[in-house]
């Protein structure tokens, strides 16, 4: 049996997994030549290995074997969370941590995908399916193949985001684990709205969205500038497929980057991202932002469109089920900034800017 993805998570007396840092995710997608045409003709992802059944991707930057997986299925999902550790020794570590949780935990030293090997899958006490992986299979780092090189070029998987209704209980499951937080959203009840979780050296491997879930709020792959996002909405708007730009361009408030978020085939969302900053020494200090500041999701305060509080990928169990989702109980970002940053401040009251405080009305619900 899977923990229940409610109430306390204990700290286990084994220590934690050593994680490095995200590594892949494997999408389960309806539709393999679609999504081949929206990754690989469309962002430029480089196809390592492919068969009938699934793409093996990789970003231009990277030596694994692949940083996403398009798996053929008959329900759009994600399959696997998967982070690499620092050691062989560190897979045990991971299997110990999980089984001493209560959780479901899976180990197959052949591994679950191509070029990976020894591997435990897990069903974590959130009820996300987690994947801990060292020995690999290395393919050539294209870094240097600019004959190669698009103006568009995704070069790094930079983070997940997950969807979790307690995000306090999703973060102090996290922080057990090793992560530490660089940002969070909170109000002045003390409700935690989301949290940026990290273990390389930047905002986020992974980030906890309070909503209903457990689901995939998003998968988010690098570029080395903000032009590079830029071209990939003007391939978009050439293509006519503008209707899958779900939000952005634009900068983050939170993180600083500068983003862009689209929807493949199957609803899956995914973030171009960029020139967010360096989180590595022990002391970074966690930025926290008011929920009502309009500036923490949009630096220029532009709305929120619903779907993006609303809309995320299911995912699955071990067995391939999709898991059930559990409806958040505490107060909806959404909700309490009045139709995806309705009424959230421009200015923060008090001091000489209190009399130019304002508000930027945005999408009504």
């Amino acid at each position: 049996m899977s923990t229940p993805f409610t109430g306390p998570i204990p700290t286990p007396t084994v220590p934690a997994p050593d994680i490095v840092r995200c590594a892949y995710l494997e999408l389960v997608v309806t539709d393999l030549a679609k999504s081949r045409a929206f990754y690989v003709d469309l962002l430029g992802l480089h196809v390592t290995e492919e068969d009938e059944n699934a793409i093996y991707l990789r970003s231009f930057e990277e030596f694994i074997h692949h940083n996403l997986v398009l798996r053929k299925g008959p329900v759009a999902a994600a399959a696997a969370f998967a982070y690499r550790v620092k050691s062989p020794a560190e897979v045990d570590a991971a299997e110990a941590y999980y089984r001493e949780l209560g959780c479901r935990v899976e180990r197959r030293k052949e591994g679950f995908t191509k070029g990976v090997g020894d591997s435990v899958r897990v069903e974590d006490p959130l009820g996300f399916p987690y994947e801990f992986f060292y020995d690999v299979e290395h393919v050539e780092r294209l870094t240097q193949r600019y004959d190669l090189y698009s103006a568009g070029e995704l070069v790094r998987l930079d983070h997940f985001n997950q969807v979790t209704p307690d995000v306090p209980r999703g973060r102090k499951y996290l922080e057990d684990l090793g992560f530490r937080v660089s940002e969070d959203i909170k109000d002045s009840d003390g409700v935690t709205y989301a949290a940026w979780m990290h273990r390389k050296q930047t905002v986020h491997d992974t980030a906890l969205t309070g909503g209903n879930g457990p689901r995939l709020h998003h998968i988010a792959f690098s570029t080395h500038e903000k032009h590079n996002i830029i071209q990939i909405c003007d391939k978009m708007g050439a293509l006519r497929i503008s209707d899958r730009i779900e939000r952005g361009p634009g900068r983050h408030g939170v993180s600083n980057a500068f983003y862009l978020y689209i929807l493949d085939p199957d609803g899956h969302r995914v973030e171009i991202y960029t020139q967010d900053y360096y989180t590595g020494d022990p002391d970074n200090p966690t930025v926290t932002w008011d929920v009502h500041d309009n500036q923490r999701r949009d630096w220029w305060g532009n709305p929120v469109v619903p779907s993006w509080y609303t809309e995320a990928s299911l995912v699955l169990d071990l067995d391939g089920n999709p898991q059930p989702i559990i409806e958040r109980e505490d107060k909806s970002e959404m909700a309490v900034t009045v139709g995806a940053d309705g009424f959230s401040y421009t200015r923060p009251s008090g001091g000489s800017d209190e009399a130019a405080e304002g508000f930027k009305l945005g999408a009504q619900v």
